[in-house]
């Protein structure tokens, strides 16, 4: 029993990240209508931000987060103000070559300045620590992934679905010339966005190197399981976001560790089937 709790407890954790990384994705695409395949570069960025602050400047682990996650962001903002917002308009194919093109120049420069090799990560010892939870021990990063993810979470549908700032959003996306009608201004709030989503990547990132690694090619590592996260949640759903995350996550490690065989198999096995059935995904905002 102890070791299936262990092993949910990494497949969630791992889940978590997967949710941070790609929530991001999921605001551009199914709110934004931006198919940005370099996002996974935001998040490349946020790791090595965090990697050069708490190795480089012994800035403590908890405050390289924030600065790791607003650094990326307004990296999103600057992007998107020169370049990114004159691909909106653009097909689908412009938009994904345009994207690819960026990860890969994004990666290139990481080559350039950090090397190939993967980068390491001093962590606190309260992280690295294991903790003893009654029936099962675990260390405190995982617990700190999944806590965090949660909170994330949290935070994100409130945003989104409670506040002027989320109406605004989805008022620019459904009818851009109405919202700009009654005085948003979509532009800054579609930069905004974007930064948002960047910085959440950046974040994910910065918490992902002690658990992934990080090297120049982590914009295309996860990129296929971002997508999946986002096809099977559902674009521009938080909470289908997180669920169909967390369950991927959970899914993956027990197959891998109870059946190594197939273990890569099941969960795109999983895609074929949800988007069979659910082809708008579990929770989309179109397929409402």
């Amino acid at each position: 029993m102890s070791g299936l709790i262990s092993i949910l407890a990494d497949g969630i954790a791992y889940g978590m990240l997967l949710f941070l990384f790609s929530i991001g994705l999921s605001i551009t695409l199914g709110l934004m209508r931006f198919i940005n395949l370099a996002h996974g570069a935001f998040a490349m960025c946020g790791g090595y931000a965090a990697v050069v602050l708490l190795n480089g400047f012994g800035v403590p682990f908890l405050l390289t987060l924030p600065i790791a996650a607003v650094l990326t962001g307004l990296v999103g903002v600057v992007l998107e103000q020169l370049v990114i917002r004159r691909v909106y308009p653009m097909p689908e194919l412009q938009q994904v070559l345009f994207s690819i093109g960026l990860a890969f120049a994004a990666g290139a420069v990481a080559n350039i300045l950090f090397g190939p090799q993967q980068q390491p990560m001093l962590l606190p010892d309260w992280l690295t620590a294991r903790v003893n939870l009654g029936v099962v021990e675990i260390t405190g990063y995982r617990i700190f992934l999944i806590l965090f993810g949660l909170v994330a979470a949290g935070a994100l549908v409130a945003l989104f679905n409670t506040t002027l700032f989320g109406a605004r959003v989805r008022a620019a996306v459904d009818n851009r010339p109405a919202a700009e009608g009654i005085g948003i201004h979509v532009t800054r709030l579609f930069a905004i966005t974007f930064g948002l989503g960047a910085a959440f990547a950046g974040l994910g990132g910065a918490l992902a190197v002690g658990f992934l690694g990080l090297d120049p090619t982590f914009p295309f590592k996860y990129l296929v399981l971002l997508l999946m996260v986002v096809a099977i949640g559902g674009p521009g759903s938080i909470a289908g976001s997180f669920v169909a995350a967390v369950s991927l996550g959970a899914i993956d490690a027990l197959f891998k560790y109870y059946v190594p065989e197939v273990g890569s198999f099941v969960i795109y096995g999983i895609l074929v089937l949800m988007m069979v059935f659910f082809p708008k995904g579990l929770a989309s905002r179109r397929a409402a």
